[in-house]
């Protein structure tokens, strides 16, 4: 034969073998997907397992970022609890947008306690370009009373419509960006741990929810793993760094086993149900430390166990969030890691409870899918039953072929993809280098990307409850007409009134009276929010008198306003039974200097309080 007739019959069998290979592509393809129901008929965890992670592997790069962060490459069987979980976040948000819906002027308007208006000029004089950064605010903008309330106002609508499920993704970033904004603006009134949690949460729920104007329960688009994994890691991150900070701090109340004694008496807000298990005997108190201290050490691994194992730890901790809800107003952030905790459930346990005709609908490919029963929770050991399909790449030729829309389509999808890739990456390393650091703090681990994203509270570093309160302490504003005889202004939900019942208020914050816990435990020149409130008072501040009850003096503001110290403590039961008190306290004398008005407007220091003994 010729070399150029050989040549040319090469080439000719070289065509048909392409033209075999693309006849017989879905043939293969087929094939190559049968594995998924042959493991999920034999039931074998280790085939399970081993599965995903072989198509995983053998594959290029990209294929690994679709198995972690794209919902089309997501395990079924989560969207009950996913459902759940952002119904509840969704009315946290609105807990959180109605109570500073009423509170906001009072704290940061132009008016209030610490108006944001002069803490945004403050920080632009310090921060220069990097102040958007610093503090990210749409208060930037307009820090007016109506500013400050539309602001709000739109997060308590689109908290609602997130609750309704209507085009969750949007509605979410709403609420996070309402709620970040009066986060970044406010100063010490976010400080608290819960305004990190929920911001950390309402922003990995923005890759957690179905994508669409009205998701259902979004069976086409699953979370991803990255999403889903995060967010059960905040819930374990909660629970283990807050058990680590009680044996790192050295407060010997969690080693001798007291710190529970006075817990219920000296929280920032107690309740009535509290009271009662006050008095409950010491080995109770004890035993609770025990608990807390194996609870948050020890039965949190139990997240990565397997399935059984998952269902028996929501069955522990849930119990025991109701219990501190029902003792204690913590405001939302029970609620929260109490929500957090569905995520421990799957959807074969929770269609149970499901009326037939609302459960969810699995998209076809997986209809013939069933789950393996047992399965630990790991990013690398998934629920076979994924929308994935281990589908050849298109070609250059394919995808030449293909319209511009879907060309487009998938260029958009690739930015998607992109984006979170990089910011669940982002916050995974901040929130794991954050918790190494608790134990380890001089493990030279880089910082820069910790520090960056801080402004925004989306990867904190958690630890309640790390130095237990040894009493309970209580600022109380008076004023007076003629400097002898005092008349207390009245707070909301602070205990003032001895035979006030304490209520039960969470998840609504009235922040006001929180700060003012906190600052009881320190002193005046620590807490600008006491002198600057005692200024606003006399002045009969229409925005700082909404924080209180009521205005003992309605007409005219009084010529003095001092703040006192007092010292509570429940009542025994028997003197409860005689005097109907819930309460009996001692006054420790003057917490902030007694001020009045000069005639030229200038506010002067009628007395100077005197040095307290310490107290915590």
């Amino acid at each position: 034969m010729k070399p150029a007739q050989k040549q040319k019959q090469q080439q000719k069998s070289f065509e048909s073998s392409n033209e075999l290979k693309l006849l017989l592509r879905p043939v293969v393809n087929r094939l190559y997907t049968r594995p998924l129901r042959v493991i999920a008929s034999t039931k074998t965890p280790a085939m399970a397992r081993s599965y995903p992670v072989r198509v995983m592997m053998g594959r290029n790069p990209g294929n690994l970022l679709r198995w972690l962060f794209d919902s089309r490459h997501a395990p079924q069987g989560r969207l009950v609890p996913r459902w759940i979980f952002l119904r509840s976040l969704a009315a946290i948000y609105f807990s959180a947008f109605y109570s500073l819906l009423f509170q906001i002027n009072g704290l940061i308007g132009p008016e209030g306690v610490l108006p944001a208006q002069q803490y945004l000029a403050a920080v632009a004089r310090s921060m220069g370009a990097e102040r958007y950064w610093f503090a990210p605010s749409l208060f930037w903008f307009s820090s007016t009373s109506s500013m400050l309330v539309a602001v709000m106002g739109i997060g308590v609508a689109a908290s609602l419509i997130a609750f309704l499920n209507l085009w969750p993704r949007l509605s979410f970033f709403v609420c996070f960006l309402c709620f970040l904004s009066f986060v970044g603006a406010s100063d010490v009134f976010s400080g608290y741990q819960s305004d990190g949690m929920l911001l950390e949460a309402g922003f990995l729920a923005l890759f957690f929810a179905p994508r669409g104007l009205l998701p259902g329960w979004g069976a086409n688009d699953p979370p991803s793993r990255a999403s889903q994994f995060l967010l059960q890691w905040e819930w374990f991150r909660i629970y283990f760094e807050s058990g680590m900070v009680k044996l790192l701090s050295g407060d010997l109340q969690w080693r001798n086993f007291t710190a529970m004694d006075e817990y219920y008496q000296n929280g920032p807000l107690p309740t009535w149900i509290g009271w009662y298990v006050e008095h409950l005997p010491h080995w109770f108190h004890a035993a609770s430390v025990a608990g807390t201290l194996a609870l948050e050490l020890g039965l949190v691994f139990m997240l990565f166990f397997p399935r059984r194992v998952r269902l028996i730890c929501f069955f522990i901790v849930t119990p025991w969030e109701i219990g501190v809800i029902l003792t204690a107003n913590y405001t939302f952030l029970n609620y929260l890691v109490l929500s957090l905790g569905f995520l421990l459930l799957d959807d074969r346990f929770l269609r149970r409870f499901v009326p037939a005709r609302f459960l969810p609908h699995k998209p076809e490919r997986i209809a013939e899918i069933e789950p393996p029963e047992e399965l630990s929770l790991s990013i690398l050991a998934t629920n076979v039953a994924s929308t994935e399909t281990p589908e050849s790449e298109p070609d250059e030729h394919d995808r030449a072929r293909r319209p511009w829309h879907g060309r487009l389509t998938d260029h958009w999808s690739a930015v998607r993809l992109a984006i979170a890739a990089l910011m669940l990456s982002w916050i995974a390393y901040n929130t794991t280098a954050e918790m190494i650091g608790i134990p380890l703090r001089h493990v030279p681990l880089p910082t820069t990307p910790i520090a960056a994203l801080e402004p925004f509270r989306i990867a904190n570093q958690y630890g309640l409850f790390a130095v237990m309160t040894r009493g309970r302490y209580e600022i109380e504003f008076q004023g007076s007409n003629d400097g002898i005889n005092w008349i207390p202004y009245p707070f909301q939900f602070k205990p003032q009134p001895l035979d006030e019942r304490p209520g039960i208020y969470a998840p609504y914050q009235p922040r006001f009276d929180w700060n003012l816990w906190f600052a009881s435990l320190g002193s005046w020149r620590q807490n600008d929010i006491v002198p600057l409130t005692e200024e606003r008072l006399l002045l009969n501040s229409p925005a700082v008198l909404s924080l209180f009850r009521s205005n003992p003096f309605p007409q005219l503001p009084p010529r003095y306003v001092r703040a006192i110290l007092w010292q509570y403590w429940f009542t025994s039961t028997d003197e409860k039974r005689r005097t109907g008190n819930w309460w009996r306290r001692e006054s420790l004398g003057l917490y902030a200097p007694e001020i009045t008005l000069t005639a030229d407007g200038n506010v002067n220091v009628v007395q100077w309080p005197e040095e307290l003994e310490p107290h915590e």
